[in-house]
């Protein structure tokens, strides 16, 4: 039992991602709520809402249109009450225009709005940030192209270490349990960003659902999806590898926060001197022997060599 829980959890958090976007537990929301999209923090995902509703109500319109002539047909023109099939129906030229007309002009009126909103999507027009994804089994690499910031994103310790089995810890005690990370991608609101999405290994997914991003991440392969996220809906937001990755597929969260544009800026500068600084650790350690004050390997060869050919002295 303890091994199914751990194999089907991460399916059920899948599927619970919608809920938990803005970082609440899974019990927050509950009811016909979750039975909808949810409508997200940028443009683009309003636009994906607005579109999934108005095609969830032309079906529901023709739905009754169709159910309701059947309803009546059938209680009205039954063989019981004296009902003769009428044979003009049979290969009518009108009613075979009639509803080969109607369909086409639903289909133009739905698909206008649809193409539309496509468009929207693939617009990677303006950008104002650009991050390359690299997914891998089993987390994300974030590169920051114009800035030169570069960091992977895990599964956070205290959810691994969770999820072990007979580790013995109630995931219940773990915050966000296995929706969490160890360093989450961190983006401005109010700016466009770019992404360009890609693997190492296998196929994997970057899903956000609050953003309306969904895009594959195929090796050898680059897509490019982008967000912008509400100027007034800074906070943090929780995503899934939406491709079935491989054994832990489950176990490979995403998590977006979302700063002003100063947090951000601050944040970013942050980012640069420390990576800067670890990059020029090993830069330290191999200095030359003049710049640290030590001898250099031919004044230690030498020394050693005159130290070799030199007499033993004793002491009296």
């Amino acid at each position: 039992m303890n091994i199914l829980s751990r194999i089907i959890a991460p399916r059920i958090i899948a599927a619970a991602a919608p809920a938990l976007a803005l970082g609440q537990p899974a019990h927050a929301e509950s009811g016909w709520g979750l039975l909808n999209m949810t409508q997200g923090v940028t443009a683009i995902s309003r636009d994906i809402y607005d579109l999934h509703m108005m095609m969830l109500w032309v079906c529901v319109a023709i739905g009754v249109v169709v159910f309701g002539v059947m309803i009546y047909s059938i209680a009205t023109f039954r063989h019981s009450r004296g009902a003769v099939p009428d044979t003009t129906m049979v290969h009518n030229t009108k009613v075979e225009i009639v509803w080969t007309v109607i369909p086409v002009c639903i289909l133009i009126a739905v698909a206008i709005p649809a193409v539309r909103t496509l468009i929207q999507i693939e617009d990677l027009r303006n950008t104002q940030l650009t991050i390359k994804v690299t997914g891998f089994q089993w987390g994300w690499n974030y590169d920051y192209l114009a800035s030169g910031v570069n960091f992977f994103s895990r599964l956070d310790r205290a959810s691994d270490a969770a999820r072990q089995l007979d580790s013995g810890i109630d995931p219940n005690t773990v915050p966000h349990y296995l929706l969490n990370v160890d360093h989450p991608l961190v983006v401005p609101v109010d700016t466009k960003v770019r992404l360009l999405i890609t693997a190492d290994d296998v196929i994997h997914s970057w899903w956000v659902p609050q953003f309306g991003v969904k895009k594959d991440a195929i090796p050898g392969f680059v897509n490019e999806a982008w967000f912008k996220v509400d100027a007034d809906k800074p906070g943090i937001y929780r995503g899934q590898c939406a491709e079935l990755c491989g054994r832990d597929h489950g176990f490979m969260p995403i998590v977006v926060e979302a700063l002003p544009k100063k947090d951000f800026d601050a944040w970013l500068k942050a980012q640069q001197a420390s990576q800067k600084a670890h990059a020029a650790g090993p830069a330290t350690a191999a200095a030359s022997p003049a710049e640290t004050g030590l001898p250099s390997a031919a004044g230690r060869s030498a020394a050693a060599s005159a130290a070799t050919a030199a007499p033993a002295t004793t002491t009296g």
